[in-house]
């Protein structure tokens, strides 16, 4: 269900509230993307480790 106010008359508010938003930036996109990519990272390198390693490296 979306949320539609039915009154306008407070929209230097709601611009407000959505700047100070806007400001902080995308520390929680980056967060997400840091921690994926340690997840790629951690695996490739037990797979490296495990299979490649394990086979005496050829």
């Amino acid at each position: 269900m979306f949320f539609e106010p039915t009154e306008t008359n407070n929209d230097a508010a709601e611009q407000q509230r959505v700047d100070a938003i806007v400001a902080r930036g995308p520390g929680g996109a980056f967060a997400l993307a840091g921690a994926a990519l340690a997840i790629v990272m951690a695996i490739w390198i037990a797979f490296y480790f495990l299979v490649f390693v394990a086979r005496g490296g050829d």
